[in-house]
């Protein structure tokens, strides 16, 4: 096996996903309250992820732990509702995460059509 070119190591580590973003509900949740600058209600996010009430206030927790999501109670309609929103902390993580996943989806499609090239060619010398 040939030995690494320096600049080769660690190439594909990924440092960048964040381990709190990198979960199918986080994510979910994440990408909803990107696009809603206002907020959703709990009840939007619950029906937007497809999460149980407990699932989505252990992943609401997790992210307001981590300054990227803020939740707030609003008393001014019938019924009193949480409204939750992207932290500016937040926007700018997630735009740092979606940066790194594209990077990890870029290097994924170099690799698969550099292995589809040397099959091609395989093939075509047997």
């Amino acid at each position: 096996m040939p030995a690494k070119r320096k600049s080769d190591s660690a190439r594909y580590s990924y440092d960048g996903l964040d381990r709190v973003l990198h979960e199918k509900a986080r994510l979910g949740l994440m990408t909803c309250l990107a696009g809603s600058p206002d907020g959703l209600t709990f009840g939007e996010l619950k029906s937007l992820c497809n999460l149980t009430d407990g699932n989505l206030n252990r992943h609401l927790k997790q992210l307001a732990e981590a300054g990227l999501v803020s939740t707030r109670r609003d008393e001014t309609g019938s019924r009193p509702q949480t409204i939750c929103a992207l932290t500016d902390s937040g926007r700018g993580r997630f735009l740092q995460y979606l940066a790194e996943l594209q990077r990890v989806i870029g290097d994924a499609q170099k690799q698969m059509k550099t292995n589809a090239a040397r099959s091609k060619g395989r093939l075509a010398t047997e």
